[in-house]
């Protein structure tokens, strides 16, 4: 259960008043240990959250209390503490099941007790070993040609429809779906109204109840998806998962919470940071036009705005120490939770020089987009998949493709866990 939005705490040197009751139990900071209020309000476009450029300057970790659940977190945010505390065994997933912690969401997007977020090794390990089997290089080669059809399709409609058109609607959202349906081997009649359940699972502070139909409507789908494979084998990854399942590498439960959360993030994820890419390159004409020179640059352009663009709001899931860890220059208890921002790791100006600036000529990159450790993002080679072929795609059609409104006339979703733009007109 988890409570209410919390009301702001006043100034981040305030501390919440939960936490100095604990204190007096001994189980909470201590006094010299200030409490930040971290409300994640909507930010525009692309700005990055100043709560995290504070952070960064903080030289150590600092604990935060975020709107929904109870008590207080610790949050790394330079990009070896990060590394440090998503690579230590001491720190847990599982020990996250069945409590109640300090959080960017009123409830948990993905089943507790049987999702790849709520594992270790060498659980984490099995399953993960499992839907490697359709992510490999192979695999995306063969995917490839399909995804370029589609992308050909959608663009050759939204051309007919004529310009200005949304790119949001006739290419970022039904593009990712597609792929990722492809991936898992869904048919067509299960792809209706897909988009709409991610964005709404995705989305679950202004409606906590509907973001909950949502999963259940998805996970329902995902069951169907997977009795079907088990009557017309075939090699994708709903045939890959229902096999695992039925040969007991992983159960039934964990099967359906994989295809799920594969489902649902690479309709959802995708959509919106493709999107936010297309967007930071119309309002970066100088890097624009560098692509559009140096075309062969796409796949390293694209792990640079992978670092660059601030792809979510807050922080993901927490970890919990299972014993005392000294990190960061604090020492986190036995029990404590521990959050780990990526955003703000791949914004630390001692692993990326100037890292707010967009910058094609920094070679290959250790960005953290795609997560850190054994919990780094198993579809991470679709997405970049997917991303190539949008940008690639863009810049071959339409060599005057603009925005056609001004920047600040775009409209940016809110409340969400993933930021992205709600519309992007384009003319070209």
């Amino acid at each position: 259960m988890t409570s209410e939005p919390r009301a702001p705490l006043g100034p981040d040197t305030e501390r919440a008043t939960d936490d100095t009751e604990r204190v007096l139990d001994g189980t909470g900071p201590t006094p010299d240990e200030a409490v930040h209020h971290w409300g994640l309000d909507d930010l525009q476009g692309l700005d990055f959250d100043p709560f995290l450029h504070d952070r960064l300057r903080d030289g150590r970790a600092t604990r935060v209390q975020l709107p929904f659940g109870e008590g207080s977190a610790w949050l790394m945010a330079r990009y070896d503490d990060v590394k440090a505390a998503t690579t230590d065994p001491r720190f847990s997933r599982a020990e996250l099941v069945g409590r109640t912690v300090t959080s960017s969401s009123p409830h948990a997007i993905a089943s507790q007790q049987a999702s790849l977020n709520y594992a270790d090794p060498p659980r984490l390990n099995n399953m993960r070993r499992v839907v490697a089997r359709a992510f490999t290089g192979k695999s995306m080669g063969k995917l490839r040609p399909a995804a370029q059809r589609t992308v050909d399709d959608l663009l050759d409609e939204m051309e007919r429809h004529g310009s200005p058109a949304d790119l949001v609607e006739h290419l970022h959202g039904p593009f990712p779906l597609a792929a990722v349906a492809d991936l898992l081997g869904m048919d067509q009649d299960m792809r209706e109204d897909m988009t709409s359940w991610a964005n709404l699972i995705m989305t679950p502070g202004p409606a906590p109840e509907r973001s909950s139909d949502a999963r259940s409507t998805v996970r329902d789908c995902v069951v169907d998806l997977l009795a079907r494979r088990r009557e017309q084998p075939r090699d994708d990854l709903a045939g890959v998962l229902a096999a695992a399942s039925d040969a007991g590498e992983i159960t039934e439960p964990e099967a359906v919470s994989l295809a799920t959360a594969i489902l649902v993030s690479g309709a959802h994820a995708v959509r919106n940071n493709s999107a936010n890419m297309v967007y930071a390159l119309l309002t970066h004409p100088r890097q624009l036009e560098r692509l559009r020179a140096e075309p062969d640059l796409v796949p390293q352009a694209v792990d640079e705005l992978l670092r660059y663009i601030p792809h979510r709001s807050g922080v993901g899931l927490p970890r919990i120490a299972t014993q005392d860890v000294e990190i960061a220059g604090v020492v986190v208890r036995a029990g404590e939770a521990v959050y780990s921002s990526y955003l703000a790791a791949n914004r630390d100006p001692e692993a990326f020089p100037d890292p707010d600036v967009l910058d094609f000529d920094r070679g290959p990159i250790a960005h953290m987009a795609f997560g850190n450790g054994p919990h780094h993002c198993v579809g991470s080679m679709l997405a970049r998949m997917e991303s190539e072929i949008i940008l690639a795609t863009l810049l071959d059609r339409y060599p005057a493709l603009a925005l056609a409104v001004p920047p600040e006339r775009i409209e940016w979703q809110t409340g969400g866990l993933i930021r992205g733009p709600k519309a992007l007109p384009v003319s070209w």
